[in-house]
């Protein structure tokens, strides 16, 4: 069975998948709000 060391791993890739799923969800979030806002504006 091979030895494992903690920390060896890299983890380059998932830290850019994780980065870009946050600036995906902070995207998605900000464009909701301004939907949100704008028909609270303009819905008469």
């Amino acid at each position: 069975m091979a030895e494992n060391e903690h920390g060896s791993m890299d983890i380059k890739v998932q830290e850019e998948a994780f980065a870009g799923f946050i600036k995906w969800s902070i995207r998605v979030s900000v464009f909701s709000i301004g939907v949100l806002i704008f028909l609270a504006l303009f819905n008469s």
